[in-house]
Formats: structure tokens, sequence, C-alpha cells
């Protein structure tokens, strides 16, 4: 028998065990992704001029710690502005809201009291002592005139005796005819007060009085509601204006919302940034985890909460404590950038291993492996 039998047969043999054994052996269950975590991109609503830059790429923040200071420009301006219109109109407010002063009441109190007292007398019409000291005073001139009349007539005769001088009888004349005039004065005096007051002037005496009781009643009814309402709603809008304003004046120092690493910042003082634009990008490593997607076969075996080793190349001896946070209910064709010990073209199922450790060590991008093959029996 040649000395190459045996050789072959063993050959065989081993070839059939590694046949058998690839058969019968379970792949282990290794799928690959890349390390994640939160990125904030923030910026400011208002945008501007950047005034100052406190922080460095790289750099460790606090929550709420002061990034960026942008150049407030005319926003102080416009605040004191509208601070003093919003002190004006709540002056004017309280003005409508307190109603008119207590000396404005009285004042057009007493202006109705006399335009009362006017009608009454206009109503009343003379008292009967003014018509009596009108008809004395008519009896008077009347006298007087008989006087003038009996002076005239006792000059003319001696005129015509050649016993007067002319300019005596002129004189006579003269006052005759004032005394005349007098009298018809008085007499018309006497026949107003007999008559009466007019009619036109009770009525505009009437008309006098409703109106200062008009005035009486809206200075005791205060202002109206309508008009304070409106004074109310004009407080409102310039409220509104200087919270607006106090709002952008805060934007323009950007804070971070975390405790954060500052990933990537280029920006220097005189920089120009725009209003709702991202301008820092910040990671927040608290918050770590892999992105990775399991072969639908291998599927049931993975569960929520299942804590999975996780290894990197940077440490090929270490592993870090990570959970199942995420399994995603539809399915996926692999993407391009995972590898698995599965064939590519079946459908995958994207999860998400929350590290529970390695923060400080682990970076993001870094590629990662979730070992299910390590997760202890249970």
């Amino acid at each position: 028998m040649p000395k190459s039998v045996p050789l072959l047969v063993i050959v065989v043999i081993a070839l059939a065990g590694w046949l058998a054994w690839q058969q019968t052996r379970v792949e282990p269950f290794v799928v690959s992704g890349f390390i994640e975590a939160d990125i904030a991109r923030i910026g400011s609503r208002v945008g501007g001029r950047i005034a100052e830059v406190l922080v460095d790429e790289g750099s460790k923040v606090a929550k709420g710690q002061s990034l960026i200071r942008i150049d407030p420009f005319d926003l102080n301006a416009q605040l004191a502005n509208a601070k003093s219109i919003l002190a004006a109109l709540e002056s004017e407010l309280a003005r409508l809201t307190a109603g008119f002063r207590p000396e404005e009441i009285e004042q057009a109190r007493a202006l109705r009291d006399e335009a009362a007292a006017t009608l009454d007398r206009l109503v009343a019409g003379p008292r009967p002592d003014e018509i009596n000291i009108a008809r004395e005073l008519l009896k008077i001139e009347q006298a007087n005139y008989d006087y003038a009349k009996t002076e005239y007539e006792r000059l003319s005769r001696l005129r015509e005796q050649a016993q007067a001088a002319p300019t005596e009888l002129d004189n006579a004349l003269r006052e005759i005819k004032s005394a005349e005039a007098k009298v018809a004065e008085a007499q018309h005096r006497l026949d107003l007060l007999l008559e009466g007051t007019r009619k036109e002037e009770i009525a505009a005496a009437r008309a006098t009085l409703a109106k200062t009781q008009q005035a009486l009643q809206l200075a005791e009814a205060g202002y109206r509601k309508e008009e304070i309402a409106r004074a109310e709603a004009e407080v409102s809008a310039a409220k509104a204006r200087v919270a607006a304003i106090e709002v952008q004046l805060d934007e323009l120092t950007i804070t971070s919302p975390c405790d954060c690493v500052v990933e990537a910042m280029d920006l220097e003082p005189g920089d120009i940034i725009a209003a709702n634009a991202p301008s820092i990008a910040l990671l927040d490593p608290s918050q770590m985890w892999v992105r990775a997607y399991v072969p639908e076969a291998r599927l049931g075996e993975v569960q929520l909460g299942t804590e999975v080793p996780i290894g990197v190349d940077t440490f090929p001896k270490a592993r870090f404590k990570s959970r199942i946070t995420f399994v995603a209910r539809e399915a996926e064709f692999t993407p391009r950038n995972v590898q698995t010990p599965e064939e590519r073209s079946k459908q995958v199922f994207r999860i998400k291993a929350t590290l529970d450790e390695g923060h400080d060590r682990l970076r993001v991008g870094m590629a990662a492996d979730v070992h299910f093959d390590e997760v202890p029996a249970k």
C-alpha cells in the first residue's frame, strides 16, 4: 500500500470533521456600529455682531455658562423708550381708573347750581319792588318833562315881549327834548318789567342747566368702561413690547443648555452671526450610545434592558457596560457602513445600546462592537 494513502485518509477525515463543525457551530453574535451622543447646535434668536467669545473649542462648559456675547446695538435705547411709553400709559390708566378729582366734581356741581338759580330767576321774572321802582322813576321823569315844558312856555311868552334872550329859549327847548327822551326810556323799562322775561332767555337758561347737570353726572360717574378697557389694552401692549425687548437682550448672551463640551466653534469678536442660525455645536458626553443593526434572524435574542458589553479598537481588552434602550419596530436594509457576520442582503433592525460607563475614555465617532455573545446566560 502506498504511503500517501494514510495521509489522504487523514486529510479526508479532517476535512469531514471541519465541515461538520462548520455546520454545527454557532456564529458569534456581534454587531458593529459607531458611538454617538447628543449634539446641541445653539445660536441666538436675534443675531448681530459678536462682542466677546468666552470659550474655546474643546472647553468643558457648565449648564447656564455664558459662551458668546453679542453687541446690543440700539436695543438698550429701544428698551428705555418702551419703558417710558409704558410709564405714560400706566399713568393715563391710573387717571382713568381713579375718575375725576373731588374738586372737579364740586366745580361741576357749582356750575349746575348757578345755572339752576339763573333759570329760577328768569322764570320768576321781575320782582314787584322792581316794577314799583320803575313806575316811580317814570313819574319823576314825567315830572321833569312837565317842568321843562312849563319853563319853555314861560320863556316863549317873555321872548314875545322881548324880555328873554334867544339862547334861553333854545336851552329850554333842549331840556324839553331831553326830558321827553328820559320819559320814553323810563316807560320802556317799565313795559319790559311788566312783560316779564323773554321765552328765548328762559329756553337758553334751561339748556345751560341741562348741560351743566349732564357734566356733573359725567364727573360723578367717572370715565367710561370702554376708555378704561382701551387704556388697559394699551398698557398690556406696552408691557409686551418691553418684555419682547428684554428677551432680545437676554438672547444677546448665548449660554450652554447643559454640562457639555464645545465640539465646534469658529467665531471671533466682530463676526456677524445670523438670527436663528446655529453658531456653536455642543456635545453632551453624559449620554453616549452605540447605534447598530441586528439581522432579522437574531432579533429574538435582543431584549430591551439587557446589559451588553461594548468593545472598541482603541481599548481591545476592555469592555464597557451598556443597556439596550431601543429596538426599532420597522425593518430596513443593512446600511453600507455597518458590518455584521450575517449576509448584508438581509433586513436588519436598528438598536441603541446606551453606555453606562466609559464616558471619560470613549469618544463620539469611535467604531464599537456590541457583544451579544458575551451576555451571561440566564
